[in-house]
């Protein structure tokens, strides 16, 4: 069947929101594509090549698909969902990078939180069971305030700040709704500086980092908006090495990864989860706008066995500032339309903005890393600078949005 699919392919794992830039370098660098999604309303399907509607989850089924093609290389964007897949199918089809198979711990909080215990990096307390009774139980031991999360999810689905042992239990029960395997994780929260940080490896050593400061939206854990970090070379220099530190102990010793990371009142660093993976929510919008480097094409290049280096070495020392726009409502919606963006887009500075839905879609509340429904990005040679550029183009861009259900009193 491998006459089906266009020779020398790139396999995408996903054609979400996430993955457009993925498909779009390639077909800048003229290199056919066949995106795997079970979704037929996936944005990014319309820059594909060719389509297989399949979970990228079934790899026995994404293989059965393909047959005896031969890809030129697979590739995953900011989706934990196909790791094991982009795994198990550069194995079959050995392809020139093969993702390690170590790093899907890092999917597994309970398996990473031992993880960072092994490289000596300071914890906090947490508990974790498959048994709601018994997180419950043991949670009420730990220091409040909590939160409570499943152990195997993603992009803040099933989170929930817990501040009293009473409300422990509807936490657990929604938490568990969302963990493929019913284990729920009881983590204290640490108080401090929340701090993501982007790093892309070459031969075991971070050749990019990037440490951002990240605002969540309505004091939830959704990120709202991101901007590169001010830090002192020290306290850098401090991240830069955990992270090599934890990339090594994941197995990844070439490819990106990302993690979030709060620096405590105690001047502490505490690891709170990591992605093997390129980092979401536009992040490599993010990058280029401050620095000149493209983690797309180096991601590419990797997938294909070629060298990266260069697509990752800074052209410009700048500073960038990112917002993920979400619904304006706390119930489902229809996008109306959206004012401003032309006028935002005119803005010097502004380097992105990125829609995701057009009027008539239906749009959530931005709860969920999932339902941002755009981007703006702006850059500038001080943080302050591209701040103040973000809050103009944040000031125009306006989704208007009308609620689908009556909402009741």
């Amino acid at each position: 069947m491998s006459e089906h699919w266009p020779q020398g392919a790139l396999i995408v794992l996903g054609a979400s929101e996430e993955q457009i830039p993925l498909y779009r370098e390639a077909r800048r660098l003229g290199i056919p594509t066949v995106a795997v999604d079970m979704r037929s309303d996936a944005p990014a399907l319309p820059l594909a090549d060719t389509v297989l509607h399949i979970s990228t989850r079934d790899t026995d089924a994404i293989a059965a698909a393909l047959g005896d093609a031969h890809p030129a290389g697979i590739v995953c964007g900011a989706s934990d969902a196909a790791l094991a897949s982009w795994h198990a199918l550069g194995l079959r089809y050995g392809t020139p990078y093969v993702y390690p198979e170590s790093a899907l711990a890092a999917a597994d909080k309970v398996a990473f939180h031992k993880i960072t215990a092994s490289c000596g990096i300071t914890g906090y307390g947490w508990t974790a069971s498959d048994d709601p009774d018994e997180v419950v139980a043991q949670a009420a031991g730990l220091r409040f305030p909590l939160v409570i999360k499943p152990a195997d999810g993603s992009g803040s689905k099933g989170v929930t700040h817990v501040i009293r042992p009473a409300d422990l239990p509807p936490a657990v029960t929604h938490a568990r709704s969302y963990s493929v395997a019913g284990v729920v994780l009881a983590e204290e929260f640490v108080q401090g500086r929340p701090l993501a940080v982007e790093t892309f490896m070459r031969n075991g050593k971070a050749l990019l980092t990037c440490v951002k400061d990240e605002d969540h939206a309505n004091g939830g854990f959704v990120v709202k908006r991101m901007r590169t970090a001010t830090l002192p070379s020290a306290t850098r220099n401090h991240l830069k090495a955990i992270v090599e530190r934890l990339c090594r102990a994941l197995g990844i010793t070439d490819g990106p990864a990302n993690f979030d990371t709060v620096l405590g009142t105690d001047g502490q660093v505490r690891v709170i989860e990591a992605n093997a993976r390129l980092g979401g929510d536009g992040i490599p919008r993010l990058l280029a706008a401050a620095y000149g480097v493209d983690v797309v094409r180096a991601l590419i290049a990797l997938a294909l066995g070629e060298p990266f280096d260069s697509h990752l070495t800074p052209t410009r020392t700048a500073h960038s500032a990112l917002e993920l726009i979400g619904s304006p409502l706390t119930v489902e919606g229809e996008l109306i339309r959206w004012e401003g963006v032309a006028e935002a887009r005119r803005i010097p500075g502004v380097t992105d903005i990125e829609l995701y839905a057009e009027p008539g879609d239906l749009v959530r509340p931005h709860d969920q890393s999932g339902h941002k429904i755009g981007m703006i990005v702006a850059a500038g040679p001080s943080v302050a600078n591209a701040n103040s550029t973000l809050e103009a183009a944040s000031a125009l861009v306006r989704p208007i949005v009308a609620a689908t259900k009556e909402v009741t009193a």
